[in-house]
């Protein structure tokens, strides 16, 4: 297997960018970090990788970023669903042009691997909570699923000429420490967040939609697996479904809170049911998710509480 050794990440100081970061220079390689800190904080970027701040829109940044670079971790996004119905053109901005930017500059003589981030939102909604493979079809019901698939179809055409080879990975729902609390991303944060606040949980719906959560180490450990191994798109998520209804009665059993989950109006973009098949990333990747959320909500809640008292 071919060996990389300086990574550059875009995104880098996000929630899954920084934790990648930190394991690609535990295993030591060297990183460069480009990230326009809109989203993401300086101070969760290790201080071992050299950091570049600016927007991956901006050419002369990503020129920097690139410098020395032989393998790209894409993962610099506006990742909302319901979000980007409001701010459509910003999330097409950000998650296919910034793209197309990022593409442009790569030297086919450096680069011998490129990672791109994408999402479960590329999918169509699914009939029935058992899980779907790559085959499913993209027919995505948002801007912002519509933006991610438009990038990984520009991102294989693109790579595809120039001969680097491109390892395509969907995200399912990603949780654990360090992730920033937001209205529109990451559920479990904004179930804890509420919680901790002494407030109930939300649930747009019945709260019977059910996703598939996997925790950021899983998602970085199948990331990392990618490079030198087979190009193509993958799925990673562990493949077991949790009902909203069911997340929310973990939340609350966790933090000890005696309150009821309030249910509102369903969102528009939204899958109903949305569980991964990993059986391709098990084959070509090795992946081999290890955490559930039983066993890692914990930290997870200490986090966010550390957070609380010292923001």
């Amino acid at each position: 297997m071919k060996t990389f050794t300086h990574a550059l990440v875009t995104g880098g100081a996000g929630f899954i960018g920084s934790t990648l970061t930190r394991a690609l220079l535990d295993a030591g390689s060297r990183v460069t970090v480009l990230d326009n800190l809109s989203v993401g904080r300086r101070d969760r970027v290790d201080p071992r990788a050299r950091f570049v701040e600016g927007d991956v829109r901006d050419r002369a940044a990503v020129g920097a970023a690139l410098e020395g670079v032989d393998v790209v971790y894409h993962l610099a996004a506006q990742v909302t669903i319901r979000g980007s119905f409001e701010r459509f053109y910003e999330d097409l901005d950000t998650n296919l042009m910034g793209t197309a930017n990022l593409l442009r500059a790569i030297d086919p003589a450096r680069v011998g691997w490129f990672v791109l981030a994408s999402s479960m939102g590329v999918y169509a909604d699914a009939q029935e909570p058992t899980p779907i493979s790559e085959r499913h079809p993209t027919e995505p019901q948002s801007p912002y699923g519509i933006g991610k698939l438009a990038a990984e179809q520009l991102a294989t055409q693109v790579l595809g000429l120039q001969g680097v080879p491109l390892t395509t990975l969907r995200f399912f729902n990603t949780f654990g420490p360090g992730q920033a609390y937001t209205p529109y991303v990451g559920v479990l944060t904004i179930f804890l967040t509420r919680l901790l606040a002494g407030e109930a949980p939300v649930i747009f719906g019945d709260g019977e939609q059910r996703r598939d959560f996997v925790h950021v180490d899983d998602i970085v450990a199948g990331v990392m697996a990618a490079p030198g191994r087979a190009p193509g798109t993958y799925n990673l998520g562990t493949g077991r479904a949790t009902s909203l209804n069911e997340l929310a009665a973990l939340a609350i059993a966790e933090v000890g809170a005696q309150v009821t989950p309030r249910h509102e109006a369903g969102r528009p973009g939204e899958l109903r049911y949305s569980i991964a098949d990993i059986s391709a990333a098990r084959a070509a990747l090795g992946y081999a998710p290890a955490r559930s959320l039983a066993t890692a909500l914990g930290p997870v809640v200490a986090d966010i509480a550390q957070r609380r008292r010292t923001s």
